[in-house]
């Protein structure tokens, strides 16, 4: 153990050193603390506000202190410092050489006096100059206050602990906008090339988009657990809270906090009290249920009690407050208040985060969708620029606000169901049911008509990709849970969805047992990891290496947070390897998915044929997806099969929507004809009917699903020895094979 415990202490020194290097130091080196917390039962000595400030330059010691002595002895300071659990300096203090007023000797009462001390420069070299330096350090002050006369001579009769900061942190504004800014034009971009007919890429670029996003969620969500986490990923973490919504606004936090007042609830104050109350953010696993901690009511917690009056008392909500007036935040509410957030907020913030950009993108699309009508109108634009947009902007509309939902999942789940058990007011439990549903049904929903739908692109034409790939309407609306999958693993959206909604089950009900979410996560992972690893259910190589390199990163990090809960009984300098650990392999694995997101999407932007650097994937689904690329050429025959059988130009094949549960039969007998009808009058037929019309056709749009789903339709039900050509010729009604079919056929049947 000796030997493990060298080799770990070496190795925290070199990443300690190398990230020094790279790090940014502050303008001013300080060392800090803002709380004084007791560390053993019955202390002599507490602390309901403790500031501390030293400043190697100025070589002072700033202390704003409020706490209750009941201490009547002459005493002696046992000090211990200690970084990521190794303890590399002691010393004992003799506050009368010191000439510390009211500590020689100790008696008991009040002491709210702010006092400074100079510190001896000697003493101040054994502060190595990497604690100031590194960010979000692990450092840890105990001081032992033993008796040196009367009748606790020789003992110990108060503990105090000070966690100490150095002002560095990885808790930076700019990470959390970058990764904002990056996930959001990624998707913005995805829709942008889908509208302009690059499916395929836009798929692609849609895919990482949302598997970067999900990441992100991923490493929030370990912020959110009830298990004591060190400093650092604290902050990493923190870093990520955007993307469940947690943000702060705070003219949003006063209007959240009106509402929960008018609606019977009593709003939590530990923001506005941080001036006269130390706050604790749980870094250790210790016991929250020790002599000297109560859990209060939040009513009860808006001012502290006096210390005299211990009350003791367990509520259902997760705020804790010790006995002599400070409180401790832990889980969730430790996220709402390194966020500025007061704890009973956090559930209307996070919900209405989401449905504001909701609306916002549902306002973006109606301008898009007007600017580009003015714009054809002026012809600024030419007339079949996001044709497919335009014609069915109502549909496409709806997939970007389910697609929403679905990102929005995992934090709308998590925070209604842990709003259960917090009880805020009865207004904000009526909107976490009803958020609940909402998202749940109507995710529930969409999967169930994906999977009809699939059926019977498979029960038609023997291959799920057909109907689900080349309609346009089920594309746009359904297809944010399956675009990210190959045809045939259509379904694995369900499994996303069930491994969300376990760990929000987790998350939300187990914050007061850390052990048990830390094994409940480690399974969950580890299912997910093996499921991802062996089914492999995305659409390309890439992709799905991708994702499981996200699921491995996730399943390490569910081992990291196990170890967290000392479980293992391990030592300190452990978990504080650990933890570094843990925020250099998030850190890197998040730089190196930012780089290929930014890499392959500028890649896109900038080829002239943005399919043709993606590989056709082998469900054919770019033999049924429209796209610019390949249909070019094939346009202008489509255009004139339409308007040969005086359909309407866009949306609106019938695939999707009530007639995509409608039995074989009934659709064929309305869209065919009886198999005794020659084919040749068909052809006659159809091509008298389309010949008035070519100029009009000729000038249709170059892309149309609608047309190429449509002559799937009527060619499908013809007889099985012979196909309708799409080059015949007037002057004789030959029943030929095209010598080129477009790409839309291949994989449909037609070959």
């Amino acid at each position: 153990m000796a030997s493990l415990t060298s080799s770990i202490r070496a190795l925290l020194l070199h990443s300690l050193c190398l990230f020094a290097l790279v790090l940014p130091s502050a303008a001013e080196k300080k060392l800090e603390t803002d709380s004084l917390n007791s560390c053993q039962a019955n202390s002599g000595f507490t602390a309901s506000l403790f500031n501390l400030r030293y400043t190697p330059s100025k070589n002072s010691l700033e202390v704003n202190i409020s706490a209750v002595s009941t201490i009547q002895a002459r005493v002696v300071f046992d000090v211990a410092i200690s970084a990521y659990g190794y303890q590399f300096y002691s010393l004992i203090l003799d506050p009368c050489k010191l000439e510390l007023a009211g500590f020689c000797p100790m008696v008991s009462g009040n002491l709210d006096d702010p006092f400074s001390l100079t510190v001896d420069p000697e003493t101040a070299k054994v502060v190595p100059a990497i604690a100031y330096n590194f960010p979000d350090i692990d450092a840890k002050v105990r001081v032992y206050i033993n008796a040196t006369d009367g009748p606790m001579a020789g003992q110990s009769v108060a503990c105090l602990e000070a966690d100490v900061s150095n002002g560095q942190t990885v808790d930076l504004i700019g990470v959390k906008w970058a990764s904002a800014i990056v996930a959001g034009l990624a998707l913005v971009s995805s829709a942008f090339l889908s509208g302009l007919g690059h499916s395929n890429a836009a798929s692609h670029v849609a895919a990482t988009a949302l598997a970067l996003t999900s990441y992100f969620q991923s490493q929030a969500i370990v912020g959110l657990v009830g298990i004591p986490l060190p400093p650092v990923v604290q902050s990493w973490t923190q870093d990520f809270q955007w993307s469940l919504g947690i943000v702060n606004v705070d003219f949003l936090q006063n209007i959240y906090t009106w509402y929960q007042r008018s609606t019977g609830g009593t709003a939590a104050r530990i923001i506005d009290t941080l001036n006269t109350v130390s706050v604790q953010v749980q870094k250790r696993s210790e016991p929250l249920m020790a002599p000297s901690i109560s859990l209060f009511k939040r009513a009860e917690a808006l001012v502290p009690r006096p210390v005299s009056n211990h009350l003791l008392g367990v509520v259902q909500r997760g705020t804790v407050r010790t006995s002599y007036g400070t409180y401790i935040v832990y889980g969730i509410q430790r996220v709402a208040f390194r966020a500025g957030i007061e704890t009973t907020n956090i559930f209307l913030t996070g919900i209405v985060s989401f449905y504001i950009v909701m609306l916002f993108a549902a306002i973006l699309v109606g301008l898009f969708k007007g600017t580009c009508e003015l714009a054809v109108k002026a012809r600024w634009m030419k007339s079949d620029t996001f044709l497919d947009f335009r014609s069915g902007w109502i549909t496409v509309l709806k997939g970007i606000l389910f697609r929403i939902t679905l990102i929005g999942y995992a934090p709308v789940t998590i925070l209604s169901l842990w709003e259960f058990t917090q009880r805020d007011s009865a207004a904000e439990v009526l909107l976490a049911v009803f958020f609940l549903l909402y998202v749940n049904i109507g995710l529930i929903w969409a999967s169930y008509k994906l999977i009809r739908i699939a059926h019977r692109s498979v029960a038609l034409h023997k291959n799920p990709a057909y109907i689900l790939f080349s309609d346009p309407s089920t594309l746009n609306k359904w297809g944010f849970l399956y675009i990210q999958f190959r045809a045939s693993a259509y379904y694995f959206i369900v499994p996303t969805l069930g491994y969300t909604v376990l760990k929000a089950f987790f998350i939300a009900f187990a914050q007061n047992a850390g052990t048990v979410q830390g094994i409940a996560l480690l399974l969950i992972e580890a299912g997910a990891l093996i499921g991802a690893a062996v089914l492999r259910p995305w659409m390309d190589k890439k992709t799905n290496s991708f994702n499981i390199a996200i699921c491995a990163v996730n399943f390490i990090n569910a081992i990291f947070l196990l170890i967290f809960t000392n479980i293992f009984d391990q030592p300190a300098i452990v978990t504080g390897v650990i933890g570094v650990a843990l925020w250099i392999l998030n850190a890197a694995t998040t730089l190196v998915l930012l780089l290929v997101l930014i890499i392959s999407t500028a890649i896109v932007f900038f080829t002239d044929n943005p399919d043709g650097r993606y590989k056709f994937m082998a469900d054919d689904r770019t033999s049924f997806m429209k796209s610019q690329s390949q249909l070019a050429a094939t346009g202008e025959l489509d255009a004139l099969a339409v308007t040969a059988r005086g359909e309407k130009l866009g949306y609106g094949s019938g695939i999707d929507d009530n007639e995509s549960l409608e039995p074989p039969s009934f659709r064929q007998g309305r869209r065919s004809r009886p198999h005794s009808i020659n084919r040749d009058s068909m052809n006659r037929d159809s091509m008298t009917r389309a010949i008035p019309s070519v100029a009009t056709a000729s000038s249709s749009t170059v892309q149309n699903d609608r047309a190429r789903h449509s002559v799937d339709q009527h060619t499908s039900f013809l007889p099985p020895d012979g196909e309708i050509s799409r080059t015949a010729s007037p002057s004789n009604h030959s029943v030929s094979r095209a010598p080129n079919a477009s790409p839309w056929q291949r994989g449909a049947g037609y070959e």
